[in-house]
């Protein structure tokens, strides 16, 4: 069995509205960050496991991150591996 490690990113689905992201968006053009469009907010996992290949280990990640890291109805979620 091997180790691997992944980075897991959850962000809200591009209709679902993310608040964070808009009053943040919003203190930055207000402080004089013109340039700045939109900033979503979102959450990272750093995942260890151990696993007896790179395709189960991925396997797994998808599973627990759709199962349990993540709300699929308002997110999405992606992984790599470090």
């Amino acid at each position: 069995m091997l180790i691997y490690n992944y980075e897991v990113k959850i962000l809200y689905k591009d209709n679902v509205n993310d608040p964070q992201g808009l009053t943040i968006t919003e203190s930055a053009n207000r402080i004089g960050f013109d340039g700045i469009k939109s900033i979503r907010s979102g959450k990272i996992f750093m995942v260890e496991i151990e696993s007896d290949s790179v395709k189960n280990a991925e396997k797994a990640v998808a599973e627990i991150s759709d199962k349990l890291l993540s709300n699929p109805i308002i997110e999405k979620f992606s992984f790599e591996k470090l």
